[in-house]
């Protein structure tokens, strides 16, 4: 992932995991959605990092190996959320294909899990230190743009 500026000069890049089952609009595909998108909320500021959030609420857990072991299924949002909105109807926006709807989110991940190869079920995932980062530096509205990798 590449945060840049106005001019679109990289200011910042992050190694990230998005969807196992790859790219897709569809509700229900567990793909992560292509194309432009905006950052609708901005959720978890002043959270401890590794807090777990169910439904985009701090659960009141923190992560710990332990919790993760005790729930080895469990897809973990942790330490922050960037909740994402689609913006081309018809392909992430309104109807099947809403990202917001979907609930896909950028957001923080327990340390086991993998970055750089697809993992989540359509979420990016983004290590805890660089949600932290990502979050700080970004504000609601701001434009994201989902490219299928060359």
């Amino acid at each position: 992932m590449e945060l840049l500026d106005d001019q679109d000069e990289l200011i910042r890049r992050y190694i990230v995991s998005t969807a196992l089952n790859g790219v897709g609009e569809e509700s229900g595909s567990y793909c992560t959605p292509r194309g432009s998108h905006i950052i609708r909320a901005k959720i978890g500021a002043g959270q401890p990092v590794n807090s777990v959030f169910v439904k985009r609420r701090p659960t009141g857990e923190v992560y710990t190996p332990e919790l993760g072991a005790q729930s080895p299924g469990r897809d973990w949002i942790l330490t922050r959320i960037l909740w994402l909105s689609g913006c081309e109807p018809g392909r992430n926006r309104l109807g099947s294909v809403d990202s917001m709807r979907r609930y896909i989110y950028i957001h923080g991940s327990p340390d086991r899990a993998k970055m750089g190869v697809p993992g989540s079920k359509g979420c990016v995932r983004m290590r805890n230190e660089d949600i932290l980062d990502l979050f700080d530096r970004v504000v609601a509205g701001i434009p994201v743009e989902i490219v299928e990798a060359a």
